[in-house]
């Protein structure tokens, strides 16, 4: 459990200042983040309130720190306030910068942790939990049994690669990196499109983790589709740095070289990929030439502590981010639930698209999905 996008994420308990007011990310990520530390004081699972500044470090970047602000505000994010130079160096007495916002109830836990006692409640509510149980097959059952007056009590037949059958009445998926396989395999609609992108951190060394006290994220950039380089405290004490955004050969590929001929070619076949990627030309050769050479995501990091030097990082961890992509190049940039028709159709609720913060929401998700699923299942 936990071992893949879960297991390979920052830690990080979000905020909701980012997301666009109304949306389903901005409501979600308040709601969750509040749950989510109620749900860890009543489990006893450990977390850090640490805080998070976005500072900018450029003139032009005040403008957009400021939009952030009211978004922020809007979005009914507790505790926030804009911030000058000086009291950046009180909070983080190595960061420099012009102004910050200032996120106080921004924290880190460990989710593989926390996914370990989702599993736990659900298991004592009855629920079973397979692994290592490759979904290859969904249809319906085609013999009919007297055990229901309807007919079939579980109509739907879930059948894995080494041919193990599954019975349920009603199916609901929530498979990140393969959404839109599952969705296909059940006959329903392949869009949005899963592409990879792998997000390499480095980390700084032990001996180096005072310099960095909470979260120091850089103002994002609209014009780029991901948030930039970060510093991200850990609840084992290290210090992860970026991630950086390039794309993965393999849906499952946390290392370099890790290559699936299926996948790769899955995600350089989708129209809506090469939109993306001209659009946005200079940015991807400028994540690759930074995923290559030290020096340069340095350099980047350097822009907020130049103390940092060269000598103070290790390459670290990397995880897959499973983006959702439209014919057009378009981010999918909220989440996406459907179902299909026809007799699968009807009982299958695929959760499409659940993006970031969707780790911090998790709980709040939970709430819509089982709402939507008996409004849809009419349960």
């Amino acid at each position: 459990l936990a071992h893949h996008q879960t297991g390979h994420n920052s830690g990080v308990i979000h905020s909701g200042i980012y997301y666009k007011p109304g949306s389903l990310k901005a409501k979600l990520c308040v709601q969750g983040a509040a749950l989510c530390y109620k749900y860890c004081d009543q489990k006893g699972i450990p977390y850090k309130q640490c805080g998070k500044l976005i500072v900018a470090v450029e003139q032009d970047e005040i403008p957009r720190l400021k939009a952030l602000y009211e978004r922020g505000l809007q979005n009914n994010v507790r505790g926030l306030k804009l911030i000058g130079a000086k009291e950046i160096q009180a909070k983080e007495p190595f960061c420099r910068g012009l102004m910050a916002l200032d996120s106080p109830y921004t924290g880190i836990v460990n989710y593989k942790q926390v996914a370990q006692s989702y599993a736990e409640d659900f298991q004592e509510a009855g629920g079973t939990i397979l692994t290592d149980f490759e979904v290859t097959n969904m249809e319906m059952a085609k013999e009919s049994s007297s055990d229901s007056e309807d007919g079939l009590k579980y109509p739907v037949v879930v059948r894995n690669s080494k041919g193990e059958e599954i019975y349920c009445r009603h199916i609901v998926t929530c498979a990140g990196l393969y959404s839109d396989r599952l969705s296909e395999i059940s006959g329903c609609s392949p869009e949005p499109r899963i592409v990879p992108f792998r997000g390499d951190y480095l980390v700084l060394k032990p001996e180096k983790c005072y310099m960095v006290k909470g979260n120091i994220y850089p103002v994002p950039n609209p014009r780029f589709p991901f948030l930039g380089f970060h510093f991200t405290p850990r609840m084992d004490g290290s210090v992860w740095l970026g991630p950086n955004a390039v794309l993965a050969f393999k849906r499952e590929g946390y290392k370099l070289f890790d290559f699936s001929t299926g996948d790769f070619l899955d995600a350089v076949m989708y129209s809506g990929l090469w939109k993306l990627v001209l659009r946005n030309l200079s940015y991807g050769l400028s994540e690759m030439y930074r995923a290559c050479f030290l020096s340069a995501q340095v350099k980047q990091l350097q822009k907020f502590i130049p103390e940092v030097t060269i000598n103070d990082v290790l390459r670290g961890p990397s995880g897959v981010r499973a983006q959702a992509l439209d014919s057009d190049g378009n981010l999918v940039d909220d989440f996406v639930f459907d179902g299909g028709s026809g007799d699968i159709g009807s009982r299958i609720l695929h959760v499409r698209n659940a993006p970031s913060p969707a780790a911090t929401s998790s709980l709040a998700i939970a709430k819509m999905i089982a709402d939507e699923v008996k409004q849809r299942f009419e349960l």
